[in-house]
């Protein structure tokens, strides 16, 4: 069944020269999927993901998830229809330091008005799923990256979002941490059924999902399934990554 959709979606930048960031897109993603989005820097994934996630607008085409068209509701309802459907990690970990990372997760929880006794409850689920029940008093600047990035998870699905949309998760971790992030991202995706969406330079990274679209020139350029290994599929993606081309430092050290 579908969850979303994009159709002739384009996204031209206009400063002293017009920049045309993405041209004709059109993909759709099933419900429990995990795709992955490839590309050289400046491709146009991260603005095809921001497109999605709501965050800017397209210039032309449409945008639906679950069969709705966000960009057609008021301001009140797209910041509404944003906190119950979608969920949101970022290379960065986006938390807030003057919260503790408990208060971090339940975060999304707080804005919907739920009573504490239920966020409490459902974060401490959450935070035994991800390993982190031991930091949930400590603040973020107090905690590793990989355990940063594992909040930011525990606080994207807390809501139980349909979508969740990564952007770079591991872009800021060793591959430990970066391998740790991803399965954990798996098993959300397989327990939870919860559709994902990853934008990624990291080709490890991109091996955990279903399929991968390239990107090049704002434009989808190809497309590959997985099929029986992640070892033979991680292959498949430095294939296609190499005809791709870009600079050297556009793709992660490749490590397995």
């Amino acid at each position: 069944m579908e969850l979303l959709r994009t159709t002739h979606l384009s996204k031209i930048y206009n400063g002293h020269a017009s920049h045309r960031a993405l041209s004709d897109i059109t993909l759709s993603i099933e419900k429990g999927e995990f795709v992955g989005i490839m590309g050289p820097s400046g491709s146009g994934k991260t603005t095809l993901l921001q497109l999605i996630a709501t965050i800017d607008k397209p210039t032309s085409g449409e945008v639906l998830i679950d069969g709705q068209n966000p960009y057609q509701l008021d301001t009140d309802a797209l910041a509404r229809f944003r906190r119950q459907h979608l969920g949101f990690i970022f290379q960065d970990y986006n938390l807030l330091n003057t919260l503790t990372i408990l208060e971090n997760i339940v975060l999304p929880l707080t804005l919907e008005g739920e009573k504490v006794s239920v966020m409490e409850s459902k974060a401490c689920t959450i935070a035994e799923r991800l390993g982190i029940t031991s930091i949930l008093n400590k603040r973020p600047y107090e905690v590793s990256g990989g355990q940063a990035q594992r909040t930011a998870i525990a606080r994207a699905i807390i809501h139980e979002p349909k979508l969740l949309l990564a952007d770079e998760p591991t872009g800021n971790l060793d591959s430990k941490s970066s391998q740790d992030v991803m399965e954990k991202l798996a098993t959300i995706n397989q327990v939870d059924r919860t559709t994902v969406l990853l934008v990624t330079h990291d080709a490890i990274a991109a091996s955990y999902c279903h399929r991968v679209l390239f990107i090049k020139d704002g434009e989808l350029y190809n497309e590959i399934y997985y099929g029986n290994s992640r070892q033979a599929f991680f292959q498949k993606i430095i294939d296609v990554l190499s005809l791709l081309g870009g600079n050297t430092h556009d793709l992660s050290t490749i490590r397995f």
